[in-house]
């Protein structure tokens, strides 16, 4: 049965449309602001299904802009290429010394002596150092190893850039979405705070009603300021990792995001994953450079050679000289030099092995983790499009008309509205988790695709 409005409740009612107009402005107003600082506007469509499809175009051009510009990459690509510097120079001759020579003989003057005595000369003479047998080769081996190491070291990051990309655009894709979510619902909440306007003014509402309406609408206000921020640090972090300016513009993020379908069994994950891997590659090269480092330090036991050759120019009456010289270099405090270099490059092969093995179970660790990850969120998609999200909305739709004929209180209409926008967003949160899931298995085995 309808009741007379009293006085005092006409003026609650018209103060607090009054605030409802002005909430909806400043909302409208933040959304414009956003549309345009971010290049995130508004998307209503409804969640998608898991079908599988390629990377989206967009993406794979931000991750070549990466490739191409990222410093983390410049600076592991010079890296390696210095590296490759290393092998003919270690395994090169030391530079050969040159000398001259000058005798006096009963004075220091030059020339002293040089008619009256054969032991004055002039001598004109060189020595080359060379390294004992097999030396120079272990020694370019090792550097080689070296090199082959940068050059892993240099995938890992490409591989580590080319993730994080992959994941920075699919959380922007999530609060993409979710803005056009929150505007949505926004939009919905006021068709509810109308209805129980409606409601009240027909004495089926209580005034109570639409001051919840306008709580959720303000509470709608703070997510979005929250989701601002967001993107602001998500946009900030993607340009460091592309290379850009801060000042420059924002990155657009696209629409078309659906789930990729990974069809690799655990054996074969396992299998790429042992043979991908750039972390593993470069553990290897590792281990391989200690055991050539082993090998040089047993090699130094044996003696480095000098050859050295001298011409001396005695004066016109005597005959010239002509001296050829041999040297070695002999290990001859072995036990505190070279016997304790073996032990010490043992000790740092065994330690290589330890970390190549330490990688070999984190990586593989890592690889199960995600793909466990892929098929929760495989299934959990699939409950989000087929079930929760339909049976939502259609509560939702229920209790709306229930709620204009009174069959439903408001508090069960509201929460309707809310029950719709958070299974979206963790629908879409989902699917961007799937993604990265996705980007952190390529970054072990590679791209599949």
């Amino acid at each position: 049965m309808s009741e007379r409005i009293p006085v005092y409740g006409r003026k609650h009612l018209a103060r607090t449309m009054t605030i409802l107009c002005a909430l909806t402005y400043v909302a409208a107003s933040a959304t414009k602001a956003t549309g345009q600082e971010s290049n995130l506007a508004p998307d209503l469509t409804p969640p998608i299904s898991t079908a599988a499809v390629s990377t989206p175009s967009m993406l794979q051009a931000l991750i070549q802009e990466a490739l191409a510009h990222s410093p983390m990459i410049t600076a592991a690509r010079t890296h390696s290429e210095a590296l490759t510097k290393v092998p003919k120079q270690v395994s090169t001759l030391p530079d050969p010394e040159i000398g001259l020579q000058h005798f006096t003989v009963g004075s220091p003057q030059p020339f002293s002596g040089y008619e009256t005595s054969d032991f004055y000369y002039t001598g004109f003479g060189f020595s080359q150092d060379i390294p004992g047998p097999g030396k120079l080769g272990l020694r370019a081996d090792q550097a080689q190893k070296a090199a082959e190491t940068g050059r892993h070291a240099l995938e890992v990051q490409q591989r580590q850039v080319a993730e994080q990309v992959r994941e920075t655009y699919f959380n922007l894709f999530y609060l993409k979405k979710t803005f056009a979510l929150l505007v949505q619902t926004q939009a919905e909440l006021q068709t509810v705070a109308q209805t129980a306007e409606s409601q009240y003014h027909v004495g089926m509402a209580q005034q109570q009603d639409v001051f919840k309406a306008q709580l959720e609408q303000t509470s709608l206000l703070k997510e979005i300021e929250m989701h601002h921020e967001e993107v602001n640090q998500s946009q900030a972090n993607l340009k460091a990792i592309l290379g850009r300016e801060q000042d420059s513009p924002n990155i657009a993020i696209s629409d078309d995001v659906k789930a990729t379908d990974l069809a690799l069994d655990d054996h074969r994950l396992r299998e790429l994953g042992l043979s991908n891997s750039p972390t593993l590659k470069q553990a290897r090269a590792m281990e391989e450079q200690s055991q050539a480092a082993v090998d040089i330090a047993k090699r130094d036991y044996l003696p480095d050679f000098t050859v050295g050759y001298t011409y001396e120019k005695t004066g016109p009456k005597f005959k010239d000289y002509y001296m050829l010289s041999l040297g070695a270099k002999i290990p001859l405090y072995f036990w505190r030099k070279q016997k304790l270099a073996v032990e010490q490059a043992v000790l740092e092969k065994e330690s290589a092995r330890a970390d190549a093995y330490s990688k070999r179970l984190s990586v593989m660790s890592d690889l199960q983790n995600q793909a466990i990850a892929l098929q929760t969120t495989q299934r959990v998609l699939k409950l989000y499009s087929d079930g929760l999200i339909p049976q939502a909305t259609a509560t939702h739709e229920s209790a709306l008309a229930a709620y204009r004929v009174s069959k439903v209180d408001f508090q069960t209409l509201l929460s309707t509205v809310i029950d719709v926008l958070r299974l979206r967003q963790e629908y879409y949160r989902t699917l961007a988790d799937h993604e990265i899931a996705v980007a952190k298995i390529q970054e072990i085995i590679g791209d599949q695709s």
